[in-house]
């Protein structure tokens, strides 16, 4: 019998998992860690509250754990309650499954000034997750800049043009929906260093701005590239393309009937932030392409910004005693492999890239390496405790684990408090979900 720990119990850990079960059939066991007492990772806590068909994919990953050989260990820190060095002496492979919680720190002068947040502090803001619900970013100025062309600063940029009535059937924490309801906020920008062709925006996700109620996209019609341009793109991006052309034909006429803009700004790369206690504007240099990167022309100009919301990318925690890189924001890795019997999967593998369904090639391929190091003798003879000495040593530390079943008594909880069309209504501190568990 061979065992496995994942630390991570978003869509890499479940993927893994899943692949480890149809590898080894029975002959192994798989326990899933996480530090909060709630599975699934950013499907709970980074996707958007009004995608619930995305959060959808929860229920193939909740029957991978409701499988006789996986079991999941909620409200376990790995690194802080449990080393890495003492999981490597309980289970035959450890694979770190981490994701990249943390934001890429928006370096330039003025960042640690009053509402200057990062997507992953503004988002979990929003979601719901115990970490970021006291945040209170302050929604009563006119002007928010999001800075980034990619699907989270879309998210951003939608949910704070959105109104009460857009967000019913979503599951968005009431917290935000109050805030959100009470903004004043009557301009969003986006804002980008390079170009229209170079956006990182899917359609689907892009065609949405196009379709709210009380806000209207805008896309300068001298940004856009000459159209016949648009035929050396993918496909995708090409689609995306039309959606900022489509932007751009809106007429005037039909934009005054909404009160709010989200304005896209391109060729144009932050340089500070200005203000006293709260930030006011943001500078930012106009920009030109030279072989696809963007440079600096030395003009530069200012925008108000009563909110700024940083979506620029996302870095791994390290952990202590595992190799990090820290220009890439990762575990040092060659293809998932660390050292035989430690592996990271997913965002703590290759960098915050690729959609959900990324992980699941990332997570059978990280249980080939391990059925390999198995095969030549790396690994050692299966003759580790796995779960059984896990818990051995949760008792002797009294560490208060939770298990799927008591996942699913919080979730039963969280359903029951939701308000009228909303699925559920997400608990945001973690000693409320251990009494809702018991």
């Amino acid at each position: 019998m061979r065992h496995i720990a994942i630390i991570g119990s978003g869509p890499a850990g479940y993927y893994t998992a899943e692949a480890a079960q149809k590898t080894f059939d029975d002959n192994v066991r798989v326990d899933v860690f996480d530090r909060l007492p709630v599975p699934y990772g950013l499907i709970r806590t980074g996707v958007a509250p009004d995608h619930q068909s995305i959060k959808g994919v929860s229920k193939r990953y909740e029957k991978v754990a409701l499988s006789e050989n996986v079991r999941f260990v909620g409200n376990v820190s790995i690194g802080e309650q449990l080393s890495i060095e003492e999981l490597r002496g309980l289970y035959d492979a450890v694979v770190l499954a981490t994701g990249a919680p943390h934001d890429r720190p928006l370096d330039i002068p003025g960042a640690n000034l009053g509402n200057v947040f990062g997507s992953a502090a503004f988002v979990g803001w929003y979601n719901g997750h115990p970490q970021f619900a006291e945040l209170d970013p302050d929604l009563q100025g006119r002007t928010a800049v999001v800075i980034g062309m990619g699907n989270v600063a879309l998210d951003v940029a939608r949910i704070l043009a959105k109104t009460r009535a857009e967000f019913a059937g979503s599951d968005i924490v009431t917290h935000a929906l109050d805030a959100l309801q009470a903004s004043r906020i009557e301009r969003i920008v986006i804002l980008g260093r390079r170009g229209p062709h170079q956006i990182m925006m899917t359609p689907k996700e892009l065609g949405e701005l196009g379709d709210l109620e009380q806000a209207s996209p805008h896309v300068a019609p001298a940004d856009l590239p000459a159209p016949e341009e648009d035929a050396l793109l993918e496909p995708g991006l090409r689609k995306s393309v039309s959606h900022l052309r489509s932007f751009a034909a809106i007429p005037d006429s039909q934009r005054a009937g909404k009160p709010k803009a989200i304005d896209f700004v391109f060729m144009s790369s932050p340089k500070a932030l200005i203000g006293n206690d709260k930030v006011e504007e943001i500078e930012v240099e106009r920009t030109q392409l030279v072989h696809g990167r963007a440079e600096g022309t030395g003009e530069t100009y200012r925008i108000p910004a009563d909110l700024v919301v940083s979506c620029i990318g996302y870095r791994t925690s390290p952990i202590p005693g595992v190799p990090f890189d820290e220009r890439a924001g990762r575990f040092a890795n060659d293809e998932g492999r660390i050292t035989p019997g430690l592996y990271c999967v997913g965002w703590a593998r290759r960098g915050p890239s690729g959609t959900i369904g990324t992980n699941r090639p990332d997570g059978y391929s990280v249980i080939e390496k391990i059925g390999e190091d198995i095969a030549s003798g790396a690994l050692g003879p299966a003759r580790k405790p796995g779960r059984a000495g896990f818990d051995a040593l949760a008792a002797e530390r009294k560490l208060d684990v939770v298990t799927f079943r008591d996942w699913k008594k919080i979730e039963e909880a969280e359903e029951r408090a939701a308000r009228e069309g909303a699925p559920r209504e997400k608990f945001v501190d973690i000693e409320a979900m251990i009494r809702a568990r018991r």
